[in-house]
């Protein structure tokens, strides 16, 4: 039980960190931070944005098989049709200027490809003050690339997915 107790105020401290910061970069994270979220069977990841097209985390790390919550909070005050953003998990061999530029035409799709091809995980489309998650079980070991996918946020908003 000590154990568990433990591993809980380190995981929360750990989350508390690398949400105040701008920038989280998995590369800062000890091996005894590495080990206690390797421990953990779900990983709870909060990713913010705002009316600015960045995303105040580049670098995410998980392990495999881990399920993962990615809760997206838009903190801004734009609208869905004009500052829209999401989460879009792609699959290795998937290109970030090759996929946003094959969805930017699919507003009806909230610039999804229809066949979801080449998305492991996406949360919905939000604008200013909404707030969504998508909930995943983390892919094989690897570095993957996540962005938004909302025309053109593709070249500021966009980041690595490391899988341990």
């Amino acid at each position: 039980m000590k154990l568990k107790s433990t591993l809980l105020v380190l995981v929360s401290l750990l989350i508390g960190l690398t949400s105040c910061s701008d920038s989280s970069n998995s590369d800062s994270l000890t091996q005894e931070e590495l080990s206690a979220l390797s421990k953990l069977d779900t990983i709870k990841i909060t990713l913010e944005t705002g009316d600015r097209m960045i995303f105040d985390k580049t670098d995410i790390t998980v392990f495999e098989g881990q399920a993962v919550v990615v809760t997206l909070h838009h903190t801004g005050t734009m609208a869905k049709s004009s500052m829209g953003h999401n989460f879009v998990l792609l699959e290795q061999d998937v290109s970030v200027k090759d996929f946003a530029y094959a969805v930017a035409d699919q507003k009806v799709n909230e610039y999804l490809p229809a066949d979801k091809k080449g998305v492991i995980a996406h949360t919905g489309l939000i604008g200013g003050g909404e707030i969504t998650s998508v909930t995943f079980q983390a892919p094989k070991k690897g570095t993957y690339d996540f962005l938004c996918s909302f025309p053109g946020h593709s070249s500021t908003m966009k980041g690595k997915f490391h899988v341990k």
